[in-house]
């Protein structure tokens, strides 16, 4: 999740809401690639979750990564939370999954570099404190009960709201883990393309990149609980927004929707403000209780927008976030798959083509499919296995067409179109068979 933002000055005028985001238009030329990914940590002697504090911890995993690659802390309170490095961090989620948000990159060579440095520096630390990670989208035995809670004011606040407004907010926070990918667009009419697309088409990511069939140290029912837990979380601020297809969408449209979401809080000093349920809408008026007769920056604006929680976000780029991690190859295909589709303006015109007749009833319908079936989920006539095997297809010649042999990092999808299986069903067939029910050994089967 994110750290608090550096948006900008006094919001004076209400159009600055939509030029926050505008202010990211950027030339074809000067399109990157910032990738994100979240890891399970466990103590390799025990299996369990890895505490914040103590000599074996995600404490000592910073500091040691501080002390000996170089990295800067991010600190809130006395805590180090973070780490920061040539445009890249690492952060940790609720329950210290350790997160890498890579630098904006112009390739996906280059993020698969990125991604090998990173998990080489964390091993080199980890192994000797007996501490290893491994990428699933959803923890397979852990229970609320034993997970830690990072020392960050946003998550206090947070799970507490989770609990009021939805069924699995803190399942989210505490125990799931994604890939995604963050890309740019050119103009407001480029913007609107890609977000469409993206919503349309990441079901296929949900399916492509199932990896939590687990729950609880049991099959779930689902390829991919991560995403079944998103489903019940808070619908005011998640889903797949019907309205990005309605005419008429734009910046203001999209910011419409998001003054709409209720606050979390406020960042002021070092400190989280509790704002929760409160009205950003207030705030632009000076009324907000928490903070009477103040109004907000655009830094308070940036932070406000990364609580929400769409299958695609937009802020002054487009996240894709609706795939679960899984193993490296895996998580450098991610960025493959959506670079080849929104980065080619052919590929992007016909992918457009390929979803532009589904409704809003198949669209939210695939995403139900994926989650439960992956690849042999359908709805509304459309299988989900039929749209992944063309939407890879249009990725393929869209990296093809940049010319620098990225298509070579889709071989994962590749397989999992040409078997018919994805990494659930993979674990969920080892969990059946070689495995004889030990959850266990998933531990060391996804290691990272």
């Amino acid at each position: 999740m994110s750290i608090p933002q550096s948006g900008g000055g006094p919001i004076e005028r209400f159009e600055q809401l939509a030029e926050y985001m505008a202010a990211g238009e950027k030339p074809h030329e000067n399109w990157r690639i910032g990738t994100e990914h979240e890891k399970f940590g466990y103590l390799t002697d025990t299996l369990q979750p890895v505490p914040y504090d103590g000599p074996r911890s995600i404490r000592a995993l910073l500091e040691g990564l501080r002390d000996r690659f170089g990295w800067a802390p991010v600190m809130e309170q006395d805590k180090i939370i973070g780490l920061t490095k040539n445009g890249a961090n690492v952060s940790l989620e609720p329950g210290g999954q350790f997160e890498l948000s890579g630098a904006p990159l112009a390739s996906v060579h280059e993020v698969r570099a990125e991604l090998e440095a990173h998990l080489a520096e964390v091993k080199a630390v980890a192994e000797p404190l007996g501490i290893a990670h491994f990428g699933v989208g959803a923890a397979p035995i852990w229970r609320h009960e034993d997970m830690p809670m990072m020392p960050k004011g946003r998550y206090r606040l947070m799970t507490d709201y989770m609990g009021r407004v939805g069924t699995h907010g803190t399942q989210m926070m505490y125990r799931t883990c994604t890939v995604q990918v963050n890309l740019d667009f050119s103009s407001e009419a480029d913007m609107v393309k890609k977000l469409r697309v993206a919503l349309a088409l990441q079901p296929v990511a949900t399916a492509l990149f199932a990896s939590s069939p687990f729950f609880e140290g049991t099959p779930n029912g689902h390829r991919s609980w991560r995403s079944r837990i998103w489903r019940s979380l808070d619908d005011s601020r998640t889903g797949m927004l019907p309205f990005a297809f309605e005419e008429g969408m734009g910046y203001q449209r999209y910011v419409d929707w998001v003054l709409d979401v209720p606050m979390y809080f406020v960042y002021r000093d070092g400190h989280y403000v509790d704002a929760r349920g409160q009205s950003f809408r207030d705030f632009l008026k000076g009324e907000l209780p928490a903070l009477p007769g103040e109004k907000p920056t655009l830094s308070d604006w940036a932070d406000h927008m990364t609580t929400v929680f769409p299958e695609a976000r937009v802020k002054k780029f487009i996240e894709m976030r609706g795939a679960d991690v899984g193993d490296a190859a895996h998580i450098v295909a991610l960025p493959a798959f959506w670079v080849g589709l929104m980065y080619d303006q052919t590929a992007l015109d016909a992918a457009w083509d390929l979803v532009k007749g589904l409704d809003a009833e198949t669209r939210e319908g695939l995403r139900v499919a994926a989650s439960v079936s992956a690849l042999e989920g359908e709805a509304g006539g459309v299988k989900l296995c039929d749209l992944a095997r063309a939407a890879v297809g249009l990725s393929h010649a869209g990296l093809a067409a940049r010319g620098l042999g990225e298509e070579v990092h889709l071989a994962p999808l590749m397989e999992n179109l040409r078997t018919g299986k994805v990494q659930a069903d993979r674990w969920l067939d080892l969990y059946r068979g070689d495995w004889q029910g030990d959850l266990t050994r998933l531990y060391t089967a996804a290691a990272l």
